[in-house]
């Protein structure tokens, strides 16, 4: 019996060779001993930081060291793409504002030998008191992403961006403290509240009242306290009797 190579007799049928790929990464990972867990700091008997989880964890920074190699290797490629991202205000168990970021992330695996690709959609979850949220959802999205598509055991589902948990009160509670809608805008020249706010420095010395309904960034105060303090000079100079 003729022994037929389905390959050879098939060619448009060939097997798409990210596919390939994606096994052989994934099989690269295991024979090297898959990704380990970094332990609690408590338990490598080192003083915990703030929001510090305790719970071991794979951070972003071990999966990238895990898989370049593999990738680099078997030649195949991960390009990400956001396509979605929500943000919302929360407010911490210690009453300090945490930024709550969802995004949506596609993933295209792409074989550099043949081109051919495959993309994997997930979501990153994060939350984050500065300006980080964003940043720490992606790298969410990108670990489960590659969990996923590689194979790779979690455990575990309370995997936690930049090591940190964040106690946040409930709803009702974060509505009886803040009854005001907790989104802010950002502070331009071209705002409407501009002029208010050089009259609160003015008055006040600071921009607290101001920064409690919009975003100021550090521009933005400089270029305020400038124009306050031209003001202040040329009023004194008006009140100078002639």
């Amino acid at each position: 019996m003729e022994n037929l190579n389905v390959a050879e007799s098939s060619p448009n049928k060939s097997v798409k060779k990210v596919y390939q790929a994606i096994s052989n990464v994934a099989n690269e990972i295991i024979t090297n001993g898959g990704i380990a867990k970094e332990k609690p700091a408590k338990e490598k008997n080192k003083t915990a930081t703030y929001g510090a989880p305790d719970y071991a964890f794979r951070s972003i920074d071990q999966v990238y060291n895990a898989l370049s190699p593999a990738l680099v290797k078997h030649k195949l490629m991960i390009l990400p793409r956001m396509i979605d991202r929500q943000v919302t205000e929360r407010i911490s168990s210690n009453g300090k504002t945490l930024f709550y970021v969802v995004v949506t992330g596609e993933f295209d695996f792409i074989s550099i030998e043949d081109g051919s690709m495959v993309t994997s959609r997930t979501y990153g979850e994060a939350m984050d008191s500065g300006d980080k949220a964003t940043n720490k959802a992606m790298s969410v999205a990108y670990k489960y992403a590659a969990f996923q598509a590689f194979c790779i055991p979690t455990e575990e589902t309370k995997q936690d961006a930049d090591k940190e948990n964040h106690e946040v009160l409930p709803v009702s509670e974060q509505n009886q403290s803040q009854p005001q809608t907790q989104t802010k805008v950002v502070l331009t020249p071209t705002s409407k509240a501009w002029e208010k706010a050089i009259n609160s420095f003015i008055q006040n010395g600071n921009l607290d009242i101001v920064k409690q309904h919009a975003i100021v960034s550090p521009e933005i105060e400089q270029q305020i306290k400038d124009i306050a303090h031209t003001r202040t000079v040329q009023q004194s100079d008006d009140d100078i009797p002639l």
